[in-house]
């Protein structure tokens, strides 16, 4: 059995045909780590969790990447409201968005391209 994926560019269900059918690569961007967790965070590391599980009893081999960004306007204007390091502020939340997600059961991606001051515990 196949899996089908909805195109938003065609606006159509479509097969999925992975150029490699014995390895399947999908890129997630994660969050920006000013604050904690929102509902707008969790939806897609939740939905794409789900892609993951599924890509993997299908194929071989599948790897799955989801970045953290660690350094952005948003994180610079918190950092500088609290008076604290911007690498400190970041690794915090990135520190507490992976507990968020342990929560709620995501399975750890395969790869995280991140500085190594935030990598997962």
């Amino acid at each position: 059995m196949g899996l089908t994926l909805y195109n938003t560019l065609t606006r159509s269900k479509q097969p999925f045909e992975p150029i490699d059918s014995q390895r399947v690569t999908m890129y997630v961007c994660g969050p920006t780590v000013y604050n904690r967790v929102h509902i707008g965070n969790a939806r897609p590391a939740v939905v794409f969790d789900t892609l993951y599980r599924v890509l993997n009893t299908l194929y071989p081999k599948v790897e799955y990447a989801r970045n953290i960004t660690d350094i952005d306007d948003k994180i610079m204007k918190t950092a500088a409201e609290l008076g604290e390091d911007i690498s400190a502020l970041s690794t915090r939340y990135a520190e507490a968005y992976f507990d968020d997600m342990a929560a709620l059961n995501n399975l750890s991606p395969s790869l995280f391209p991140m500085p190594p001051s935030i990598f997962p515990r």
